[in-house]
């Protein structure tokens, strides 16, 4: 058996993820807010912590995999957090949140002689499920070095981006933006096919055998062509929470994104419409029905 590991967070990512370092023969102190959802876990060997603090020991190893910003700062620096438990360990910050906050909570760590390093991951529940996440991290040298072994034992690949905690969120912030501006070019090029009689379908197929045969444009494009947005990899709602993160940072670095404005906006009229139900890429509907499909 391995080092304990505290971690927090046991949604449809944080619960594979947390899985996958059981079967690498991690022993876990797992907090979710749902006790519940650790029971699969549990069953597994791992211990339940009843607070965010208990699944830290001090000088060990903590990983968060929570919603957003406002998650990772409660169980981090909350009444019970893991901040005043794990003193000079590492926090593993998995989530998708701000470059700022990842800065903010590296400080924090920091005057108390601890570590922290920002570790966003790219990847779908199946994906986690199946230990081939690509992995982005950033922090101090020496807590990257000691968190490898789990980065690797969930993810097919981990890329470095240096001392600078932030560095990692803004990848993932990019990379978001990415996948957000590819669903809206194929929702567009699929409506405007569709328009003049050529089947979406057919477009799909053309497109993804010649000019955009790569990962995203086949399995964005297959929902897309089939107007069917199942299975839910991220819903509409946490997705739109990131595109407001994207502003953000554009904001705070004088950067126009049109384009990222836009795909908020399509986001938005999703959940607006209580679309929570379908994959995000199920903003493809908001281009089809402005065209009167």
């Amino acid at each position: 058996m391995q080092e304990t590991i505290g971690f927090i967070g046991l949604g449809g990512m944080g619960l594979a993820m947390a899985t996958n370092l059981v079967k690498a023969g991690f022993g876990l102190r797992v907090y979710n807010r749902t006790a519940e959802k650790a029971r699969p876990l549990l069953e597994l060997g791992a211990r339940r912590a009843r607070s965010p603090a208990e699944a830290a020991s001090p000088g060990g190893i903590v990983v968060t995999m929570v919603s957003d910003d406002r998650a990772v700062e409660e169980v981090t620096l909350g009444a019970n957090g893991l901040l005043g438990r794990l003193g000079d360990g590492v926090h593993l910050s998995m989530s998708t949140i701000a470059p700022r906050t990842a800065r903010r909570l590296a400080d924090l760590h920091r005057e108390r002689g601890g570590h922290y390093v920002a570790s966003p991951v790219f990847g779908k529940p199946q994906v986690a499920a199946d230990a081939k996440l690509w992995i982005a991290t950033a922090g101090d040298a020496a807590a990257r070095a000691r968190v490898r072994p789990l980065q690797k034992a969930m993810g097919q690949r981990v890329f470095d981006f240096g001392d600078e905690p932030g560095a990692a969120n803004v990848i993932k912030l990019a990379g978001n933006f990415m996948l957000g501006a590819a669903i809206e070019a194929l929702a567009e090029a699929f409506t405007l096919a569709q328009k003049h009689g050529v089947p979406r379908r057919q477009t799909y197929e053309f497109f993804t055998q010649t000019l955009f045969d790569c990962f995203v444009y086949r399995g964005y494009g297959e929902l897309i062509a089939s107007e069917n947005y199942q299975p839910v990899g991220a819903k509409p709602s946490l997705i739109r929470k990131d595109y407001g993160l994207i502003l953000d940072a554009a904001a705070e670095g004088m950067v126009p994104m049109p384009l990222a404005n836009l795909i908020h906006e399509r986001l938005t009229a999703t959940v607006a419409k209580g679309r929570e139900d379908a994959d995000w890429a199920g903003f493809a509907r908001e281009v089809s029905e402005s065209a009167g499909l």
